[in-house]
């Protein structure tokens, strides 16, 4: 079962990943759910490079979260990620969700990045 479910976002991210480009003046904002954390990064597509990342592992918000499996983590891993994005020049991007529903984790995340100014 556990398999399926994995193989089935893949694949929707392949379908995501298709229309989804990332530029140096639009990067993508690509997250990552796992069990017990979560992480974002920001990639420019033409050139491969990942100009901006976090995570709920990081050693500062480790403290700050707690746990990084939940909703709450998400939010403030949002927060968080806005202003690092805000101190690297980026206002505008385009949103990977990576296969995954646009609820719960995904959903906070995204609500608390927008809420900061970024716009997507």
């Amino acid at each position: 079962m556990k398999i399926k479910k994995l193989e089935g976002r893949q694949k929707r991210h392949k379908i995501i990943r298709k229309k989804v480009i990332g530029t140096k003046e639009k990067p993508r904002l690509c997250v990552f759910r796992s069990h017990k954390n979560f992480y974002a990064q920001l990639l420019d597509d033409i050139k491969g490079q990942t100009l901006c990342s976090l995570s709920t592992n990081a050693s500062g918000l480790k403290n700050k979260i707690g746990s990084g499996g939940n909703v709450k983590a998400a939010g403030i891993l949002g927060e968080e990620f806005s202003k690092k994005m805000k101190e690297k020049g980026f206002t505008t991007i385009v949103f990977d969700r990576a296969g995954y529903l646009y609820h719960g984790r995904v959903k906070a995340f995204a609500e608390a990045v927008r809420k900061n100014g970024i716009i997507f």
